[in-house]
């Protein structure tokens, strides 16, 4: 493939590097002209960001079907992680929230496991009935998703002030432990819990259309590794546009959060529907519930570890209304991916309780 069909291809990723160049350009002059237009440039660059994230998760996914599960799910998730921690740790270096990082993790969540994985189980269920999977995998995750927010988003409620950098550490050790030995499970002698053996007739189907590419290896990891960075400088003018915009206009606080969690989850959700509507639920519940336990088990310790380096903690005890969602949110994931199938009620109970977090956030709660 020649350089100029290469650009053309990725003309997304092409246009997110003239975004931010223009936005490097223009910065002070968009500040200057108040709030109001503050707000749409950081609207555009959002868009600008979202699409360079799907170029991302598309060489991703190209990466993924490479290598296969549990590896593929692994790249994914981690490929949409990499997109928020930079813009988390970019944003935090700004004037923000010392909220933002909770109530990043905590949308997240919400995002994952009744956003994405409550809608595509609805439209799946619909198209296919039942859907099967492996039920270990859906066990595996909440359990450890469970174990890492009530360490790093429950506890901490309780730990004295002068503590905080105790704790902190603690919480970074733990945390890089437990995903640790998730990873030695998940890509060794427990493998076979992320992974399900669908018939031949739909593997074999499947296999054809997934391998239908001339892509190679190093070009997608080349294209991920660019993309990361080009987001990560539309995220630096995206998180001053946002602030000037954003200021003294009385929306809720949480509502950066809810953006910064939807840029990463964005991808995902285009992935988790394909697999659902083609009746592979297993690698939606690996998208889902692997995103959640990503986004807990890996952000916490690197902003966990900016705030020792920075000496400024963040606040990651969540807020009563919080603890209640997840923990309503967790107890249905566990009840509904116990059984090793998914069907559309399931899906529905999953997308009210995503309905309740918005009508939430938009309250203020």
């Amino acid at each position: 493939m020649t350089i100029a069909s290469r650009l053309k291809e990725e003309k997304y990723l092409v246009a997110a590097l003239a975004a931010a160049a223009i936005a490097y350009l223009l910065e002070h002059t968009v500040l200057e002209m108040g709030r109001g237009v503050a707000l749409l440039a950081a609207a555009a660059l959002v868009a600008t960001i979202v699409l360079a994230s799907i170029r991302v998760a598309h060489h991703a996914e190209l990466l993924a079907v490479m290598v296969g599960d549990p590896y593929g799910t692994m790249i994914l998730t981690l490929s949409a992680l990499a997109v928020e921690v930079i813009i988390l740790a970019i944003m935090m270096t700004g004037e923000s929230s010392p909220t933002l990082v909770r109530d990043t993790i905590y949308s997240a969540l919400m995002l994952d496991i009744n956003g994405i994985l409550g809608l595509a189980a609805l439209l799946g269920g619909l198209k296919h009935g039942e859907q099967p999977y492996n039920d270990n995998s859906g066990k595996t995750y909440g359990v450890m998703i469970l174990t890492a927010m009530g360490i790093s988003m429950i506890v901490p409620e309780f730990v004295p002030r002068d503590k905080w950098h105790y704790y902190s550490a603690f919480t970074i050790v733990a945390m890089i432990a437990l995903y640790g030995l998730f990873l030695r499970m998940q890509v060794g002698q427990h493998s076979y819990f992320f992974s399900y053996s669908y018939p031949r007739s739909e593997r074999n189907k499947e296999s054809h259309r997934e391998h239908d590419t001339e892509e190679s290896a190093a070009v997608s990891i080349v294209t991920i590794l660019a993309g990361v960075v080009i987001i990560g400088l539309l995220a630096e003018f995206m998180s001053a546009f946002m602030a000037e915009g954003l200021r003294d206009s009385g929306a809720p606080i949480a509502v950066t959060a809810v953006v910064v969690a939807a840029i990463s989850a964005a991808p995902e959700i285009l992935t988790a529907l394909r697999a659902a509507l083609r009746n592979r639920m297993q690698a939606t519940v690996n998208i889902a519930m692997g995103a959640s336990l990503s986004t807990v088990i890996l952000t916490v310790p690197v902003m966990e570890a900016i705030a020792l380096y920075t000496g400024q903690p963040f606040i990651m005890a969540m807020t009563p209304v919080q603890t209640v969602m997840v923990t309503i949110t967790l107890i249905a994931a566990a009840i509904n991916l116990n059984d090793g199938e998914t069907n559309a009620i399931e899906g529905m109970t999953h997308f009210v309780l995503f309905s309740a977090f918005v009508m939430l956030t938009a309250l203020g709660l």
